[in-house]
């Protein structure tokens, strides 16, 4: 049984040094609805291509990782019903022979054992709301694997930061807890998913794919084995009305208490019901940012690639 398998098409990049960037595929078979998760996992890797960088799209499919999809792969994550693999789940598929899309976890984990160093999703995983209870809630210590995982996954991620839906505030404190650096691309704040703002400022931002590169190169000089999060907001033409994005999260959080979703049930639920309330625009937003994100990312493995020696 192979461990996983890398393209030729990215196979091929690697080994000569030219810029390639790792794409969930958790996006195209959870986030979004068909067929437009199709056309979506197509644009993203045409968007890729047409910057001179080579996709990388990762999932598992019967049992084995795959680092570089082909148009049948690309198809079965838009169209089969995958499980959402996180990195704990990938021996258990492999085992078994089962298929999955990976989780911003899994495939940065992937990327990064492929010798990919840029990778581009929508929103990270964070620290859920009420992780740490109150009142006479218990703590539920719920917080995505994402974070974790990145603290050891050498790889930049570029992410339109967590959504609203989480607990930003504890998401940021775990991630320097853990000694993730986050850096804002062009802002000093924090966004939040669908809003280019959080209200939580950074301590540090770039103005450049070319200085988020230098950045990655003296990480490697120092032995850093953490990721850094490139955290890119949506444009602000582009962003949720923010009163709207207000109205709706607060009906649904609403709709969650009363009827009675908790614990990992709840963010699924917000989700779903956001979209519907919404009519729409969400998804719209959620698709722009993640534009937004693979054309920075682009960006960033260009810039990568040029401070590499010539093979």
């Amino acid at each position: 049984m192979l461990a996983f398998t890398v393209s030729s098409e990215v196979a091929s990049a690697l080994s000569d040094g030219r810029p390639v960037v790792a794409l969930e595929s958790t996006i195209i078979s959870h986030g979004l609805p068909r067929p437009r998760n199709h056309a979506a996992a197509l644009e993203f890797e045409a968007m890729l291509r047409d910057r001179g960088v080579t996709p990388a799209t990762i999932a598992v499919l019967d049992g084995v990782p795959q680092i570089g999809l082909d148009a049948e792969g690309v198809r079965r994550i838009a169209d089969d019903d995958l499980a959402k693999a996180s990195v704990r789940d990938l021996p258990i598929l492999a085992a078994r022979g089962q298929s999955g899309a990976t989780t911003v976890a899994a495939t940065a984990y992937l990327a990064a054992l492929a010798g990919i160093r840029v990778f581009a999703t929508g929103g990270l995983g964070g620290v859920h709301r009420g992780a740490a209870g109150s009142g006479r809630a218990p703590a539920t210590f719920d917080e995505s694997a994402d974070l974790p995982t990145l603290a050891v996954t050498p790889i930049t991620v570029v992410s339109a930061g967590v959504k609203s839906v989480l607990d930003i505030a504890a998401t940021l404190e775990r991630l320097e807890t853990l000694s993730v650096p986050v850096v804002g691309y062009g802002t000093r704040q924090f966004p939040a998913f669908w809003l280019r703002e959080s209200g939580h400022e950074l301590d540090w931002s770039v103005d450049s794919a070319e200085e988020v590169a230098r950045i990655m190169a003296a990480r490697d000089d120092l032995g850093s084995r953490s990721a850094l999060i490139v955290a890119n907001p949506i444009p602000v033409e582009q962003q949720w009305d923010p009163a709207e994005h207000d109205r709706v999260l607060a009906t649904a959080f609403a709709a969650a208490e009363q009827a009675g979703v908790h614990g990992k049930a709840v963010t699924p639920f917000l989700l779903s019901y956001i979209v519907e309330a919404s009519g729409g625009r969400s998804l719209e937003v959620n698709l722009d940012l993640a534009r937004n994100n693979v054309a920075v990312a682009a960006e960033i493995a260009r810039a990568w690639s040029s401070l590499q020696p010539a093979s």
